[in-house]
């Protein structure tokens, strides 16, 4: 039988940017916080020498273990899902600071134009520019709206960058931070695309180009450009996380208290509210239930919604009658790009997760889709985030894959190319969506998500669009050669594509047709709040961290508001 804990003010389920943000704000707000992570520990300290590719970059050191908990997938409704046994196409955090701990860094405002797509989109091209299989929604906020919380995440994690985008939504004020230090692979990208009339610029970086105290009294060190960023820890104390900002704020405060390894597998409900979460420590495999007045569901996507789903909250989705929103607007994200190989050597064995320089003329709504049978876009970069010597062989097309050609060809190419890298946008269509799997459980005997999704012809439309643009600027780049990312068919899970999973309990002003409001608070329980990317009705051609950071940080205040008024918020 569970034991039955004292109550709290809020609980978390997980300890990432988002449940780290809640607890920061909710803790000095003067609440009693627990957060319930369901991994280990974590400190810059352990980080320590962490420079092991074969570890963490290729055995995933850092990310969730599989072989307890998974996804099964499948493309169509008519196939069997089946688990991925493996990392693959995204990779699944694990342990306090979650996904936060060993990100790249990159850290950007979706458009105003994302926020209202479905308005603007029928407003500039009318109501018939989009099938009504792709399930196009507003989100029921601004970007003016969204703007002061942007603004306080980016001056949480000192993000390094340069207010230069013209295209991007009306700031508030500056980065908080100078732009990290530029590289020849960097000004070759810029020279070229100007040239070709483009607007380059910066990339937004979470990475401290020097050292930087925040709001909250918590510092960043300057990133030492050791390129071992994605799929890492810091060990510098430069790359701004969860656990070098947000979760010592909260614990500051005497008001925040981490539970580790506590595995929640189910929210507990009584009429029209919550009334706190079972979990499991996975160490012991003791039950134990946590009430609370308000609950969060602040962890990866996936888990949120597998969460309602397991706990029978929210109606689920079904892609044959479409109605429910719970697991519905299911996306992912495209990555078209152009290798470039030159006889010149750059030093890309140094760099930083978001030492990159960007072009958005060809993202968003801001290239006109008339004569095209797509909408959004994508970001177009250059960047030199530091090519360690596992993952990187880049090799012409008619090298062998293996042998002595090969390896001459890898070791001659590895510091002479340059890649010039699209990131799609991913539109909801209304047979990509998530649900519980029938079939396959966890190591708990909870279902596993199921996840059942294909690129579309939207999606197949965009990547050729773009990857034609990345070949033009590569080829403008004088190199001896060029080759491109093959097009895209099917979807696998196979392999990494991005860990920028979106949607599933999106948010929004109508109740039919997202799971939670505009302060991220559920429909079916005012007392329960989801947070996090699966807010999202689309995903844009931009990392979504920032914008689910901003979103944290509404949350927080509806939190503290509800908590004060117990009412239903706007």
């Amino acid at each position: 039988m569970a034991k039955i804990l004292k109550k709290v003010d809020v609980v978390t389920v997980g300890v990432g940017w988002t449940g780290g943000i809640v607890a920061a704000e909710c803790s000095k707000a003067g609440l009693k916080v627990v957060g319930l992570e369901r991994g280990g520990s974590r400190t810059t300290e352990d980080f320590s020498q962490i420079h092991d590719e074969y570890r963490y970059a290729i055995n995933y050191g850092l990310m969730q273990d599989l072989s307890k908990e998974t996804v099964t997938f499948r493309n169509t409704l008519n196939q069997k899902a089946l688990p991925m046994r493996k990392m693959g196409s995204f990779l699944l955090g694990n342990g306090e600071g979650g996904a936060g701990v060993h990100w790249n860094g990159w850290t950007y405002r979706f458009f105003p134009y994302d926020f209202e797509i479905k308005t603007m989109t029928e407003k500039r091209y009318g109501k018939n520019k989009v099938s009504k299989d792709y399930l196009i929604q507003d989100w029921g906020i601004t970007y003016d709206e969204m703007e002061p919380y942007f603004d306080k995440f980016e001056k949480t994690a000192g993000i390094s960058g340069e207010a230069k985008n013209p295209f991007e939504g009306k700031r508030s004020s500056d980065y908080p931070n100078p732009p990290l230090n530029n590289t020849p692979i960097l000004l070759h990208f810029e020279e070229v695309t100007k040239k070709m009339n483009y607007h380059p610029y910066r990339m937004p970086a979470a990475n401290s180009s020097q050292s930087y105290t925040n709001p909250d009294g918590e510092t960043l060190n300057p990133c030492q450009y050791c390129a071992f960023c994605e799929r890492f820890g810091c060990e510098y104390g430069a790359k701004a996380s969860p656990i070098v900002t947000v979760i010592p704020t909260a614990l500051k405060t005497g008001n925040y208290e981490i539970r580790h390894h506590s595995n929640v597998v189910e929210i507990l409900k009584k009429g029209d509210k919550v009334t706190g979460v079972k979990y499991i420590n996975t160490l012991t495999l003791e039950e134990y239930i946590q009430p609370a007045d308000i609950v969060v569901l602040s962890s990866y996507m996936l888990n949120n919604a597998k969460l309602l789903m397991i706990s029978k909250i929210g109606e689920q989705y079904d892609p044959m009658t479409r109605k429910g929103t719970l697991g519905k607007n299911y996306c992912y994200q495209l990555n078209p790009a152009t290798t470039a190989f030159f006889d010149k050597q750059f030093n890309v064995f140094m760099g930083a997760g978001a030492l990159g320089t960007n072009i958005d003329d060809f993202n968003g709504d801001n290239f006109d889709h008339s004569d095209l049978d797509f909408i959004h876009g994508a970001l177009i970069y250059g960047l030199q985030s530091g090519a360690r010597p596992i993952s990187n062989n880049p090799v012409q097309k008619g090298i062998p894959s293996w042998g002595s050609a090969f390896k001459r060809a890898s070791i001659y190419n590895y510091t002479r190319v340059i890649t010039v890298g699209g990131q799609g946008s991913s539109m909801p269509y209304f047979q990509n969506y998530l649900s519980l799997d029938p079939t396959y459980k966890d190591a708990y005997g909870y279902p596993l998500l199921r996840m059942t999704y294909n690129f579309t012809d939207q999606d197949r439309a965009l990547f050729k669009f773009i990857t034609k643009k990345t070949e033009a600027i590569a080829k403008a780049m004088n190199p001896k050669s060029i080759l491109s990312v093959p097009q895209i068919t099917n979807y696998s899970v196979i392999p990494y594509q991005s860990t920028h999973n979106v949607g599933g309990t999106t948010m929004g002003i109508d109740p039919s047709i997202s799971v939670v409001n505009t302060y991220l608070q559920h429909w079916d329980a005012d007392n329960l709040f989801v947070v996090g990317a699966g807010n999202f009705a689309h995903n844009s051609g931009y990392n979504p961290t920032g914008t689910a950071g901003a979103l944290a940080y509404r949350c927080a205040e509806g939190i503290i508001k509800y908590h004060k008024t117990g009412s239903k918020l706007g």
